[in-house]
């Protein structure tokens, strides 16, 4: 961790006093000023030297604007900065990014269509779909391509993407939609948001031969009880009879360390250590709950509420937290399977508000196990299958799916032994801790 340099740190200021105030400036001082003081990731570029690097740039893009230079200026100045920083958990977010991550975290009562998108090539790919919702109801299913939303085109390179359709469905009005499913004609349908929660639960699914392998979605952790929430799935699972279990993280991007924590344990004890600038803390998960760090650590391996085969999909759009799970589920015995993750998952982050109404997300604790080695940046999988999206649009073949359930088929073959311990009682949890961003 570079030392902070007190005279670079001023020269900065003076070479920025130079400059008119405005508002660009007012945010580029804070956010400077937070990397200066309270960063704590694993990157090593000089931070002090970056700041005085960007500040003539900023100089320079409000030169002609002056004491009117606007926020989108000066955030636009600190994306290229913070991308030069290296720690894609550092970043800024606009004031209506900030609303979206308050909305879930609170879980907010917002309007919704209730399907969640993707952009993609030739598209917006639903990547899940509430149940009950007005896009259920009107025949949305998941891993259905929007080609159109309002008669605009959607996808890569295209007007519409997922904040754009997330902002038609906050107006409250009627979103026409063109919806391409493989094996259909393409087709028109009208989504009529109304007021619904704004995270995405853990659901469950059926799917392999003979439907007795049990797939349970996880979108997030940002909700207070996405760990209590699949925890209930997995027991819903079991109850079922499942043989197997898949748990799709393809498009989870974190979450609460709380609530990664205790939901890796439903596999097995979790130990997570936070080492911040000065101090640090440990979290423990076991049986899909939060615990007391000792009592995590104390307990034998075989406490599991899930001892079944268990394979996990990842990728690039999987990432912090949903990371940190996948990491601990495969010590458990879990095989990830997929594409290697968007690596953010060895660091912590808190969020500070902004001068224009956004937030910072700002790396403040570097992630370690229980044997205080640092955690994997990234998770590379132990199966190598990438979601062909080509496929599955036009063909309906999810092709990570399609490589996990031959995993777990092969597992079968070859049975491990099942411990038969019994589970002592969860103790219970200390407060809420932290908040690792998405």
């Amino acid at each position: 961790m570079p030392q902070l340099r007190r005279v670079p740190a001023l020269l900065v200021a003076l070479t920025w006093g130079l400059a008119s105030a405005s508002p660009a400036t007012d945010l580029f001082d804070t956010v400077t000023k937070a990397l200066e003081t309270g960063y704590y990731g694993w990157s090593t570029v000089d931070r002090v030297a970056l700041a005085q690097k960007y500040a003539p740039i900023l100089a320079e893009r409000c030169e002609a604007q002056a004491e009117a230079c606007d926020f989108g200026t000066g955030r636009a100045v600190i994306t290229d900065m913070l991308k030069e920083l290296g720690d894609a958990h550092t970043n800024v977010r606009d004031a209506e990014g900030a609303e979206r991550l308050a909305e879930v975290s609170q879980n907010k009562s917002v309007p919704r269509t209730g399907a969640r998108v993707s952009r993609v090539a030739g598209g917006l790919l639903v990547v899940s779909v509430m149940p009950g919702s007005p896009a259920e109801r009107a025949g949305v299913r998941r891993f259905d391509l929007l080609t159109q939303v309002n008669d605009e085109q959607a996808g890569t390179d295209q007007p519409i993407g997922p904040t754009e359709f997330v902002r038609l469905e906050r107006a409250n009005m009627p979103i026409t939609v063109t919806v391409r499913r493989a094996g259909t004609p393409e087709r028109n349908l009208t989504l009529t948001p109304q007021n619904l929660q704004a995270r995405d639960e853990p659901t469950l699914s059926w799917v392999g031969e003979g439907g007795r392998t049990a797939l349970i979605q996880y979108p997030t952790f940002l909700s207070s009880d996405s760990a209590e929430l699949f925890l209930a799935r997995v027991g819903e699972a079991k109850r079922a009879g499942a043989e197997a279990l898949i748990v799709d993280l393809r498009y989870n991007g974190g979450g609460s360390l709380n609530e990664c924590v205790a939901a890796s344990s439903v596999f097995g004890p979790t130990v997570y250590r936070a080492r911040f600038e000065r101090g640090g803390f440990t979290y423990g998960g076991l049986l899909g709950d939060e615990v007391m760090s000792p009592v995590a650590r104390m307990a034998r391996p075989d406490w599991a509420v899930w001892k079944q085969p268990v394979a996990l999909l990842i990728g690039p759009n999987t990432a912090s937290c949903a990371e940190v799970f996948t990491h601990y589920a495969r010590l458990s015995g879990a095989t990830a399977i997929g594409e290697v993750t968007r690596g953010v998952g060895n660091s912590g982050v808190n969020f500070r508000p902004l001068p224009d109404g956004g937030v910072l997300g700002l790396t403040i604790l570097k992630a370690f196990d229980a044997a205080d080695n640092p955690l994997p940046d990234r998770i590379t999988p132990d199966i190598l299958a990438p979601t062909d999206i080509a496929a599955l649009t036009s063909k309906g073949q999810d092709t990570t799916l399609d490589a996990a359930l031959g995993a777990l088929k092969a597992q079968a073959s070859a049975p491990a032994a099942i411990a038969t311990n019994p589970a002592p009682e969860k103790p219970t949890a200390p407060p809420k801790q932290g908040l690792d961003g998405r």
